[in-house]
């Protein structure tokens, strides 16, 4: 288990392939959308009218490659493992995407549910996809965003099984951290969001319910790979589900009073 961000950050670049959950705890983690500077305003405004499933941390300027969060970072090299998108297909899954950068490029940097991760175990709530050590389960909706020019599709939640009597705790932890999604949008029933099978998620692993448990579902940074399948831009290229970014910034600042 990395300690550190900057750790957690070199052991990607060096090659380490795992999911992001539970690593260099204490430090934000981001999800990362990257479009060409055309698509730029329509996904500053996708962020702006969808604000739970898309908290905007940074914005880059076009072909920068590091990001205010970290300082000394790599976009191109510092996750685990990226996807690269063409006419809203996906290609590939690198490692890296150092040779697909280019000059007209601008990277979004958004808060991930991985961040209050810690505040709920710190709290008390187990965190069920960390115990079993997978991906956490993140399922499309039927719920859809709200438009925003050339940007459309449905809402994504990720899925975790909370004890019922600690849903309360769960929902007032989180509510506190609304810059990595903030309150779950729905405890209970997945058929009224519109998922048939929670052991089939769209991205992630299937994570096991414990006796006692109810699916708490939160609003996820995967939402904008959806938009990205549903409205095809020429070109992007997003974290790989739960291969996120760690940036430098505490969980702690994002905590509200």
């Amino acid at each position: 288990m990395t300690t550190t961000a900057s750790e957690a950050r070199q052991r990607y670049r060096e090659g380490l392939v795992a999911p992001t959950s539970g690593a260099a705890g204490g430090f934000t983690q981001a999800n990362l959308v990257v479009l060409p500077a055309d698509w730029a305003f329509d996904m500053l405004l996708f962020g702006q009218r969808n604000p739970k499933p898309v908290p905007l941390l940074d914005v880059t300027d076009p072909g920068a490659t590091t990001t205010a969060l970290a300082e000394g970072s790599d976009l191109r090299t510092d996750l685990p493992r990226y996807r690269v998108w063409r006419d809203g297909e996906l290609v590939e899954e690198p490692t890296e995407v150092t040779h697909l950068w280019r000059d007209d490029l601008v990277a979004f940097l958004i808060g991930c549910s991985f961040s209050f991760e810690r505040a709920l175990l710190d709290a008390g709530v187990p965190v069920r996809n960390i115990e079993q050590g997978r991906n956490v389960s993140m399922y499309r909706t039927d719920v859809d965003c709200r438009p925003a020019g050339r940007l459309s599709g449905p809402l994504v939640v990720s899925m975790r099984p909370v004890p019922a009597s600690l849903v309360p705790l769960a929902v007032q932890v989180t509510a506190r951290m609304p810059q990595v999604h903030g309150a779950p949008v729905h405890v209970g029933s997945p058929e009224s969001l519109g998922i048939a099978d929670l052991s089939q998620p769209d991205f992630g692993e299937a994570v096991e319910m414990q006796p006692g448990d109810v699916p708490v579902f939160w609003a996820c940074g995967v939402t904008p790979q959806a938009a990205l399948m549903a409205s095809r831009p020429p070109f992007a290229i997003t974290h790989a589900p739960g291969h996120m970014f760690i940036t430098d910034v505490a969980d702690a600042f994002y905590l509200e009073p």
